[in-house]
């Protein structure tokens, strides 16, 4: 029965599911590995099983973490079993097998599978640069050659010997040219032979040394793809250039540019035109006399166009477009040419002859093109047949050949029309597109080839440029045939692989062609200036390997640290050890990294494991100072699943061990008498203790008696549960990892009422529903400032008890701990009316209380000096402000976020508020409730309860009315007071504590912030009120404005509206002004000023009322304008008219009544425009229209005008034009703006972009649709011829016009290119033009 005892442990032991992602070949990265190992399986067991399946050499390849950024790998030699590094049984762990140091793994032979058998030996690899041998076909198919993964088929770069590039983001037309130049034997000696000297030039912005070390990266470097990033560098790229996409040849001809300015006055002066240089004679030939006029020109590539214009067959191989290349035109009728035998026109012949080829052939196909009946570029698919041996005798002048060139050569090269593309040109995709066809190689046999006799002008093909994707964008890769053994290779940026030649590659775009080929430069053979080089970055990748090493080596975990002195909080950095590092060694680490040196001694600190989400301490390590990093942490991983603490204590203290599997508690011990809450105490428990053991374990902590104990848990926001089952478990009363509690023990007979409606309850319902906000308080004068600060100080100094016509007020004790644990300050509600209560009695310990006075506490002696500073009608509410609070503090350990809303959604939040301790230790500070009747506390909409343990609202109002704030339909504000006249903050009853805070100490403007910690659900009216006494005013002459995260401040205006929607810390500006009444609207007035740049302008902020006239709005304007904007106004030499964004629309008529012939709405604009001459706008039938000439032969624009119009009659304009113009009605030519007023447009464009003269007879149809006040229309003579502008005025005024119209922010249509041309800077980087957009 043995046997079957160990097979059954086995069948229960956990297993743990691997996915495997093989990210090392292009082929195979959307392949997976899939392992089901036991959880003991030991990591080195792990990577033999998968080099089994993939068939890989052990020791050639990493894993690392599949779900994470850090590709830090994982221990190869590590015993640790799977369940120990962190993979999770029963669940899917996902790992991604990768290059080891930069090199692909390699593939185990099919007869041993060991690294016996592994390729050749390092120093092979550097001696020889190229494909390694190989048996077998190699092809671009055939991705596994069997189930079992072995991946022999696929060329990995260990095989291949090239080096990939990798792509910036869209430089894979880049990576083309350059794998290109480097397969150039002739190209790459030539630039090996050329030596840098860093005393002339700086290495950054040389384009030829850069140029150097990537082919030498390319030739020598072991990793599979190399950055190109220092190339661009020296091209003086940023890094917006890696996402411009361009065209290759386009490319091609800038970057030989460069070098041929970079090489001159050196041996490889003349390297580009000795290599890509060729000749050809451009040629036109007299028909009748044979006279022929030719010159020399040169060229680096040939264009061959695919499809002639207007033709809809395409040719059908190279030498068809070549031949067509070299086919003349005939020049007759209107196209003759003028013989200068002959002394006429004649028909001639028109062509071009090739002279002479280069070294290396290049052949560009302008695949790029333009239709003109889409107008959009396209790119043609056709099918075109490359040969692979080019014979390019036919296409010779054997004649001009043989004959001496003495005439001078004018390069005028190739003009490359339509050939570069970029992502920002046509999105026109057209369905053949991305077609990647068109190409077919000659099947000339290799033994054809060998017999047929090879002259001199035979190219062989060696490298093709190919192009998927569409005209808009696509992707370019090169497929190059090797010299070394002839193979064809694919060079797709960092991936390089055979490929069985170019006609399997796909759009061929351009091909190069060369005569004979030359050898590659050996290592040995390299001049010694290139040898230092390669030895120098042969270092420089050593070292950025041993750096990986380390890195790959090196846990990063995220530390904290409650520092004793900076500001009580939590201070978070991260930790970097290396995993052989001791826990001694590391804790000494995050001491001199939390800056603890000189503040707690280092034998006072240690590393717990901690869980900042929950605030929860898993375990400490007692006994394991020893023990390596890497072991304790579970290896070297990308992220952890938990932090570390650097806790401390004092010197007399011992730390307390953490045990894992226990739960941490926060207790809160909650005193009715003085209505405090005091600071968390941590007491840690076990999830399968009772609550009567739960308690006896509070009562070692707390002091306090268990068999009075109450303990409520606050499992989340506004969920209160009373533990009140002795034999229930933590963990069936939902303790999770954190927790907190609030215990209250007494002998008070408040134990004997429901919970829901005890004192406890009522304590903990304000502690849960009060936030902190930051008041910023406005500019006040010297004499209302001193005041109020009086009034504040001699609230605060008094120690007596002020008794009002509601009830008796109370002192406020506010707790200062030196703990870390954050606390709140609060007040609880007063029930009944006439109640009175007893002051609130100090704690024993008297380090930990500050007495606090409210500023108001002797309102009924003191307010009329407060009110003195302002108004009777503020003394008098200050009077009526009676309610009394004590001080209570709290803490809030679990606090969430609220989420941002408006000022005007339901009360339906369900965020945690907390309030920060060291805040509270002013002793200016206010603690008042809200005045109320004897009826009960008002809540808005949206509180409901979820809970029968915790729904504090429903019971609390349980058999009486609740009453709904609602907004008010019909106005844009609230009024502040009901319909009875009775101040609607008279309805609530909160909690409100405001005090001074040093907003900005350095400004010297400390008294200017407010800390206020107030019931979120108080009315927006009883809230100003409160900050009556502290802004100085009465509530009804302060505005109050909301600001928000991107300091956007919007005005809060509802005042039936509670301060559910904000959260602790929320910033709230007040400014003085007067508040809105109900039927009352903010109205910013801008004055339009339509011949000026910026037409409008802002005067004042006012207010208008609903049924007030336009003439009364006027009427109180004035004043306003005269005192604010020193505009000295008639009430009939300005109107107010409609402003819809900078656009002048209605005007608006005196007798006009807001609101019932004007819609008005909050925050609503107007234009205020000053006119010249009495009001002629006095009907609504009439139409203001504002008209602008245009002077055709001084290509100017003259200033508005407005003509008021009777009617929408042509002919009325007409007149009205004539009237102010002088120009005759048969000549007189108009035609409507564009877009918005002022309806800019260019002068180079006015004259024939507008619609002139529109054969309509009214406004009001198309194309004018002129229905309203304040459209633009332009007018011209028609007799009026433009002005004739030369090419330089014109560009002037182009420029000019530029300036203008983008000052104005309207769009510059004439803009000639509107994509990024592609250039290659000399002097490190482009010179910026302040001129040019």
């Amino acid at each position: 029965m043995r046997p079957v005892y160990y097979i059954q442990n086995a069948a229960e032991e956990p297993r743990v599911l691997c996915i495997i992602q093989d990210t090392t070949n292009a082929k195979t990265v959307n392949e997976r590995l899939t392992l089901n190992l036991p959880a003991s399986t030991a990591l080195s067991k792990l990577y033999e099983d998968v080099a089994h399946k993939a068939g890989y050499v052990i020791g050639t390849f990493d894993l690392a973490w599949g779900n994470t950024s850090d590709m830090a790998p994982l221990d190869h030699s590590s015993e640790m079993s799977l369940s120990e590094s962190g993979f999770e049984p029963g669940k899917r762990n996902f790992l991604q097998l990768t290059d080891k140091d930069g090199e692909q793994p390699q593939i185990a032979s099919d007869e041993s599978g060991t690294a016996d058998s592994s390729g050749l030996d390092d120093s092979s690899q550097e001696r020889f640069i190229g494909p390694l041998p190989r048996d077998g076909t190699a092809g671009c198919s055939s991705d596994y050659s069997s189930p079992s993964y072995s991946y022999s088929s696929i060329l990995n770069k260990s095989e291949t010997g090239y080096v990939g590039l990798v792509n910036q983001a869209m430089t894979c037309y880049l990576n083309s040219l350059l794998q290109t130049l480097f397969m150039t034997p002739e190209f790459r000696n030539a630039l090996y032979n050329w030596e840098f000297e860093e005393s002339e030039e700086d290495p950054v912005t040389s384009i030829p040394y850069q140029l150097q070390r990537l082919f030498v990266l390319l030739q020598t470097s072991k990793k599979r793809a190399i950055e190109t990033t220092d190339v661009t560098r020296s091209f003086g790229w940023d890094s917006s250039e890696a996402w411009q996409q361009h065209d290759v040849q386009e490319l091609c001809r800038v970057m030989f540019d460069a070098l041929e300015q970079k090489w001159k006055q050196t041996e490889q002066a003349d390297l580009i035109n000795q290599l890509y240089q060729g000749k050809l004679k451009d040629y036109v030939r007299c028909l009748e006399c044979g006279y022929e006029s030719w010159r020399i020109d040169t060229y680096l590539d040939i264009p061959l166009v695919i499809r002639p214009f207007g033709a809809s067959q395409a040719f059908g191989s190279v030498e068809e477009a070549l031949q067509a290349f070299i086919q003349p035109e005939t020049l007759d009728g209107p196209n003759q040419y003028f013989c200068e035998r002959c002394k006429k026109k004649c028909d001639a012949r028109k062509g071009l002859r090739f002279l002479h080829f280069p070294y290396l052939l290049t052949l560009q196909l302008k695949r790029f093109d333009f239709d003109y009946t889409t107008m959009h570029r396209i790119k043609l698919n056709d099918r075109m047949t490359f040969p692979e041996e080019l014979d390019m005798s036919p296409f010779i002048d054997v004649e001009d050949e043989k004959s001496p060139q003495t005439e001078s050569c004018t390069d005028s090269g190739a003009e490359n029309e339509g050939s570069c593309h970029s992502d920002q040109m046509s999105n026109d995709f057209s369905t053949d597109d991305c077609v990647d066809e068109g190409i077919c190689l000659d099947s000339t046999g290799s033994t054809e080839r060998v017999l047929k006799p090879k002259s001199l002008l035979t190219f062989e093909l060696f490298s093709v440029m190919v192009h998927s994707g569409s005209a808009a964008g696509g992707h370019y890769y090169a497929c190059i045939k090797s010299f070394s053994d002839g193979q064809w290779y694919s060079f797709n940026d960092q991936h390089v692989s055979k490929c069985a030649g170019p006609g399997m590659c796909g759009l061929i775009m351009s091909a190069l062609y060369v005569v004979v080929s030359a050898e590659y430069l050996a290592v040995d053979d390299f001049p010694e200036h290139i040898k230092s080089l390669v030895q120098k970055e042969k270092e420089s990748e050593e070292q950025e390997k041993r750096q990986r090493e380390i890195e790959r080596n090196t846990c990063k975990i995220k530390l904290f640290c409650m520092h004793p002195v900076k500001m009580l909080m939590m201070m978070e950095s991260k930790l970097e050890v290396h995993k052989d590092k001791t826990l001694r060694e590391a804790t000494e680490m995050a001491y001199k990294l939390m800056e603890l040196d000189g503040v707690v001694p280092l034998d006072c600190c240690r590393l717990v494991k901690y869980d900042e989400f929950h605030e929860y301490l898993e375990r400490s390590y007692e006994g394991e100072e020893d023990t390596p990093m890497g072991l304790l942490l579970g290896g070297v991983k990308s992220s952890y699943m938990f932090d570390l603490l650097l806790e401390t204590r004092r010197p007399e203290q011992v730390f307390q061990p953490y045990k894992p599997g226990e739960v941490m508690v926060k207790v809160h011990v909650v005193d009715l008498k003085s209505e405090t809450i005091a600071p968390p105490i941590s007491v840690r428990a076990y999830l399968n203790q009772t609550i009567t053991e739960f308690k006896q374990l509070i009562a070692q902590a707390t002091e306090l008696s268990a068999e009075t104990m109450r303990v409520v848990l606050e499992r989340c926001y506004n969920d209160l549960r009373l533990l009140y089952v002795p034999n229930k478990t933590l963990k069936a009363e939902g303790f999770f990892r954190s927790n907190k509690v609030f215990v209250e023990s007494s002998d008070s007979t408040d134990h004997q009422v429901t919970f829901t409606d005890s004192l406890l309850w009522k304590l903990l319902d304000r502690h849960g529903n009060t936030i902190r906000l930051l008041v910023l308080l406005p500019e006040q004068s010297p004499g209302t400032l001193t005041n109020r600060t009086v009034c504040q100080k001699m609230g605060g100094d008094s120690d007596v008890s002020f008794e009002g016509s509601k009830g008796n007020r109370k002192s406020v004790e506010a707790i200062l701990e030196e703990s870390t644990e954050k606390l709140k300050n609060l007040s609880l509600q007063q029930q009944q009316q006439g109640s009175s209560t007893s002051d609130s009695q100090k704690s024993s310990d008297a380090s930990d209380f500050e007495h606090i006075e409210s500023p108001t506490q002797e309102a009924d002696s003191n307010s009329s000096i407060c009110a003195a500073a302002d108004n009777r009608e503020l003394e008098n509410r200050i009077r009526a402000a009676a309610g009394g609070s004590g001080g209570a503090s709290s803490d809030a350990e679990n606090q969430f976020a609220c989420e941002e809303r408006s000022d005007s959604e339901v009360n339906n939040d369900r965020s945690t508020s907390s309030v920060d301790s060291d805040i509270l230790s002013s002793s200016h500070s206010s603690d008042t409730l809200c005045n109320a009747d004897s009826g009960p506390i008002q809540l808005a909409n949206g509180l409901d309860s979820h809970s029968i343990t915790s729904s504090r609202r429903s019971k609390a109002h349980e058999g009486k009315k609740e009453t709904w704030d609602t907004a008010e339909e019909d106005s844009g504000t609230d009024s502040e007071y009901d319909d009875n006249g009775k101040s609607k903050a008279e309805a609530q009853y909160l909690y409100f504590k405001a005090e001074p805070c040093a907003h900005d100490e350095s400004s010297g403007d400390a008294q200017k912030c407010l800390v206020v910690h107030v019931d979120k659900r108080i009315t927006l009216a009883a809230f100003k009120q409160n900050l009556e006494p502290f802004v100085g005013v009465t509530s009804t002459q302060f505005k109050v404005f909301r600001v928000y995260a991107n300091n956007q401040e919007f005005e809060s205006v509802r005042l039936n509206e509670t301060l559910s929607s904000f959260s602790d810390d929320n910033k709230i500006t007040i400014r003085l002004g007067r508040a809105l009444k109900k039927g009352e609207y903010r109205v910013k007035v801008y004055q339009l000023l339509v011949n000026e740049p910026e037409p409008c302008k802002f005067l004042v902020d006012t207010v208008f009322a609903k049924g007030m006239t336009v003439r009364q709005s006027k009427e109180e304007l004035l004043p306003q304008l005269k005192e604010q904007c020193k505009l000295d106004l008639s009430i009939d030499r300005f109107r107010l008219r409609k402003k819809t964004w900078k656009n002048p629309g209605t005007v608006f008529l005196d007798y006009h009544v807001y609101e019932e012939d004007i819609n008005i709405s909050s925050n609503w604009e107007v234009f205020l425009e000053v006119l010249n001459e009495p009001e002629k706008m006095k009907s609504m039938s009439q139409l203001a229209v504002l008209t602008r000439r245009w002077r055709p032969a001084t290509m100017k624009l003259e200033p508005f005008q407005e003509v008021v119009l009777e009617s929408s009659s042509v002919e009325e304009l007409k007149e009205k034009v004539f009237e102010i113009s002088g120009i005759p009605l048969e000549n007189l030519e108009f035609a409507k703006g564009r877009g918005t007023f002022p309806c800019d447009i260019s002068v180079l464009e006015i004259h024939q972009d507008l619609d002139w003269n529109p054969k309509v007879s009214t406004l009001n149809v198309w194309p004018l649709y002129i229905c309203d006040d304040g459209a633009v229309v332009f007018y011209r003579d028609s007799t009026e011829e433009p002005m004739d502008l030369s090419e330089d005025e014109r560009n002037e005024l182009m420029k000019k016009e530029s300036s203008r119209l983008l000052k104005t922010g309207h769009r510059v249509s004439y803009s000639p290119r509107k994509e990024k041309a592609l250039k290659i800077y000399l002097d490190g980087g482009p010179a910026k033009d302040p001129g040019q957009d």
